[in-house]
């Protein structure tokens, strides 16, 4: 059965948990920075439809990415005391996830920019 008040608390958490990552967590603030330039950028320059969902689908993948990498390091850092060289690969391959999706990003974005700004 559908309850509003389970709903409310759904989205409480939520936000919480993104406040909370916004406070904490430079990358992400770095991250959201930069998309609403690109945002910003794709109604100045006026792209087409599909060029702006290329963008958002790019900029929503690398800011959910970099959540999951923050709770893979929140996770591991539980085992801190006796850490484990898998602990350091886990982070290093997940830093490593949102270092290619950024890429990936950026590319997207030149592709996408490069005829509106040469």
């Amino acid at each position: 059965m559908f309850h509003l008040k389970n709903l409310y608390k759904s989205f409480k958490h939520a936000f919480l948990g993104l406040f909370q990552v916004l406070r904490e967590e430079q990358s992400f603030r770095i991250q959201i920075s930069l998309a609403i330039v690109v945002i910003i950028l794709a109604f100045y320059f006026r792209i087409t439809a599909w060029e702006k969902i290329a963008l958002l689908m790019v900029i929503v993948g690398v800011l959910v990415l970099e959540l999951v990498n923050t709770i893979f390091e929140r996770l591991s850092d539980v085992f801190k005391p006796r850490i484990h060289d898998y602990i350091k690969q886990v982070k290093d391959i997940m830093a490593a996830a949102v270092l290619i999706a950024s890429g990936g990003a950026l590319v997207v974005g030149v592709l996408i920019f490069w005829k509106y700004i040469f």
